[in-house]
């Protein structure tokens, strides 16, 4: 807990420095209000991931000096996740990169990873003891494509304050589990490490949104979830594939089922921004929302609430995961349940039909 103890205390006063500076400076804050998946009405620094990013390299030069055998990989890992935390972070600042850039940065991340980690997709576990090996043309692409995929996933479901960061903390906490049992200590310290800068960046997002992850924070986030998912999987045999899959699930199926739902449902390029996530839907439909003179204290109060159904959601997934990590059986089975109950959710929700015991009223929350 060292490492996750020593990235959490770095990345709370970073991100308390990068909150003042950027106010003081007036730097890469958030001022479109109108936007479809906007839900806050004040000024707010996006670069979130910074902080993090930094507090993540700090604890990891403290911790290779501390166990260099155990963490020869680290450097190499950040080098490339540095590689798709640029593209983001610079789209923070900018707001001029094109998400075709970001996703190709991320893609040539997580290909250094391949040639510098040997980190490749390299079998698929199958029910009955039966394995699939993955030929090594086919792995690259592969591998490229999850990563970089499910990077873009969470930068996908960071729609509201803690959302992300508390989905991904669950989802390296588990990791940092897993790798516990099977005795991988590079997985385990860095995922920790990755945690605790997380979770430091959390108390200042969560609840009232001081900063916002950004797009830097949720590629370096998402590319360090892909590649420690990946490597503990491939390092480890007795780790089921289906563990990773099981485990990364909510962001990753969050977005097949957008681009299927924009390109195939509305006829729009899968690129373009909408409002109807599952966690944007639960924000206008579920979690009821008051107005009048208190409306942007409101609709702050409606943000906060939104997050905590996701939490619980995805950890439909984490939970089994977290517990069945060598059950190739079991976690296909929870896989199923759990694309299962997202469709079934979010027809309730399109058809105004949400379950009952989802509403949040307003005499809940007054």
């Amino acid at each position: 807990m060292f490492s996750f103890f020593v990235s959490f205390v770095c990345s709370a006063l970073l991100t308390l420095l990068v909150i003042k500076h950027a106010r003081l400076r007036r730097l890469a804050l958030d001022t479109d209000f109108k936007g479809v998946q906007r839900a806050h009405t004040h000024l707010v620094a996006r670069i979130g991931g910074l902080p993090i990013y930094l507090s993540v390299v700090l604890a990891a030069a403290i911790s290779i000096a501390r166990q260099p055998t155990s963490l020869q990989a680290l450097p190499p890992l950040l080098l490339c996740a540095f590689v798709a935390f640029l593209g983001g972070v610079l789209e923070d600042y900018t707001g001029a990169v094109r998400p075709s850039r970001r996703l190709l940065l991320t893609m040539t991340g997580a290909m250094l990873a391949y040639l510098l980690l040997d980190a490749a997709i390299g079998r698929i576990d199958l029910p009955f003891g039966m394995v699939i090996f993955v030929a090594g043309w086919v792995a690259l692409p592969l591998t490229v494509l999850a990563v970089a995929g499910i990077a873009n996933a969470v930068n996908i479901i960071d729609g509201f304050n803690g959302l992300a960061s508390m989905v991904t903390i669950c989802m390296l906490l588990s990791l940092a589990y897993v790798a516990l049992q099977v005795n991988d200590m590079f997985i385990l310290i860095t995922a920790l490490m990755v945690a605790g800068a997380t979770a430091g960046f959390l108390i200042w997002n969560y609840p009232v949104g001081l900063i916002f992850l950004g797009d830097g924070g949720a590629y370096f986030i998402g590319f360090m979830l892909g590649e420690l998912a990946l490597l503990l999987v491939m390092r480890n045999p007795q780790v089921s594939t289906w563990y990773a899959a099981l485990l990364l699930i909510y962001p990753a199926f969050e977005t097949l089922f957008s681009a299927y739902r924009r390109m195939f449902v509305r006829g729009k390029s899968p690129g373009v921004p909408d409002g109807i996530h599952l966690h944007s839907l639960i924000f206008r439909r579920i979690v009821r929302w008051t107005v009048g003179n208190k409306e942007a204290r409101a609709l702050l109060q409606r943000n906060a609430r939104t997050s905590p159904y996701l939490w619980l959601f995805s950890l439909m997934a984490v939970i089994p995961a977290t517990l069945f990590w060598q059950n190739t059986i079991v976690l296909i089975v929870f896989c199923l349940l759990f694309v299962i109950s997202y469709l079934w959710l979010y027809a309730r929700i399109v058809r105004f039909k949400s379950p009952r015991w989802l509403i949040s009223r307003k005499k809940d929350w007054q």
